[in-house]
């Protein structure tokens, strides 16, 4: 026998765009049910992308949740591009009057989760076969099996916050839903070590060996990047090899300061970009990775979900608080607008900073033109550091 529950807006995800949306949504009274096929655990415990944006920092300070970030988080006002040994410093405060804070995503999710436990907000984590239906209807529902039973979530609305594998997108009918996808060749191999990071400020550096990121989650733990072949297997990445290879990409004077240790976290990632339009069918919208993806440089990910968020609550306030659904029916083109112009950035610095085995020597000498162009012209040093602090929202 199915059980059946009633919401305003069911949210498919557990994720920090799901998490943080059921926060704003609360804050004004809107009842939400929030759905997700992992654990609390596993959803704490993924390893993920910590710059963020102000407008995100807004956000979350917004929700409630911002007192841990503002003790712990570090505030950077630039970073370096390197460039075959050549080092130019982006100013972001300088440029644009606005700085990142580095502060894992992890932490994010971690703080998220607290916050909505101790308002009592309804879970249903560990569920499996999650479906949502009826999405032209004025009730909506997810249906899905959690601890061995059925369970039906009827709502106005359904979020869809659940990644790129989740089902929401899936529920948009092929005839509907366009994809657009540009699979990268090459992919990050990443690793955490409990060090103090290299440099106080991120580092993109493209070698000839390949593109290397030295970055940070806090002053005692580093994150370090390589660009590597996606056939590569971690087992041939002992440490001292990983160390050897980014010292060379990072440059002896960089590498001299590298403090290396044993790693407790390695893995390869793919790089793609992906956009899929509309984000919104019916009653059903889409945020976050369920909708596009980005390559992670530029840390664009889950400050693109975040500025998701931000509109979809508006937009469901709004309705609710002043009927007026204004902002409903432009949700999926303001969002769409937005996303592009993030994705086009995310491809540019993924072009300028990467080693793409088809290019030509041609195509390399354009990289080295491009990377000459921003040191030396503050407006396209400007439009770097514009895009990288965030673009406003529409």
């Amino acid at each position: 026998m199915t059980r059946t529950l009633r919401t305003q807006v069911a949210v498919i995800g557990a994720g920090p765009a799901g998490l943080l949306l059921s926060q704003l949504l609360a804050g004004a009274g809107i009842e939400t049910v929030v759905i997700d096929r992992k654990d609390r655990a596993y959803i704490e415990g993924r390893i993920r992308a910590g710059v963020l944006e102000q407008g995100t920092v807004d956000a979350l300070s917004e929700a409630g949740v911002g007192d841990r970030l503002h003790r712990e988080g570090l505030i950077h006002h630039g970073f370096d591009l390197c460039f075959d040994g050549d080092r130019h410093r982006i100013d972001l405060r300088g440029l644009t009057g606005k700085s990142v804070t580095v502060y894992g995503q992890t932490e994010v999710t971690k703080d998220l989760f607290e916050r909505r436990f101790a308002q009592a907000q309804q879970f249903f984590l560990g569920a499996s076969d999650t479906r949502p239906e009826g999405l032209k209807d004025t009730r909506p529902s997810v249906h899905f099996t959690h601890k061995g039973r059925q369970i039906a979530v009827e709502a106005d609305f359904i979020a869809g916050c659940d990644g790129f594998h989740g089902p929401s997108r899936q529920a948009i009918p092929p005839e509907v839903l366009r994809t657009f996808e540009r699979v990268y060749p090459f992919g990050w191999l990443g690793i955490m070590v409990e060090r103090p990071p290299v440099s106080h400020e991120l580092i993109y550096a493209n070698h000839a060996r390949g593109f290397a990121l030295a970055s940070m989650r806090s002053q005692t733990r580093s994150r370090y990047y390589l660009q590597c072949g996606m056939q590569e297997n971690i087992a041939d990445w002992p440490d001292e090899r990983f160390w050897e290879e980014l010292s060379l990409r990072l440059g002896s004077d960089t590498a001299a300061s590298l403090q290396t240790g044993a790693s407790f976290e390695k893995s390869i990632a793919p790089l793609r970009s992906f956009v899929a339009e509309p984000m919104r069918y019916g009653n059903l919208f889409l945020a976050g990775d369920a909708a596009h993806i980005v390559p992670p440089t530029g840390a664009k990910g889950l400050n693109l979900a975040v500025a998701d968020v931000r509109l979809l609550s508006r937009a469901l306030i709004a309705h609710y608080l002043d009927h007026n659904d204004h902002y409903i029916d432009t949700y999926s083109q303001a969002v769409l607008s937005r996303v592009w112009k993030v994705e086009r950035f995310s491809w540019q610095l993924s072009t300028l900073m990467h080693q793409f085995p088809e290019n030509s020597p041609f195509e390399q000498r354009m990289q080295r033109a491009e990377f000459d162009y921003i040191t030396g012209s503050e407006a396209a040093a400007r439009s770097i550091a514009e895009n990288y602090v965030g673009l406003p929202l529409e």
